[in-house]
């Protein structure tokens, strides 16, 4: 984004119900909606997730194996 130009960035909070929730759990339940995952990381690795998911590599999510 320009400093000079049109475009200003606003930050959005998205507010969750219940409701929402259970309408997000059933299309995950009936695979209507699936998570992509792009890496796992062990514990030991989540500086190295932050960096990937900082760099804006990521095709999807990263997930931390406990």
């Amino acid at each position: 984004i320009s400093l000079f130009g049109r475009h200003k960035m606003t930050p959005m909070l998205a507010k969750q119900t219940p409701e929402d929730l259970n309408v997000l759990r059933e299309l995950l339940e009936s695979g209507a909606v699936t998570p992509v995952i792009d890496k796992r990381y062990k514990l030991d690795g989540v500086p190295e997730a932050l960096r990937y998911q900082g760099e804006g590599q990521a095709q999807g999510k990263s997930v931390i194996v406990l």
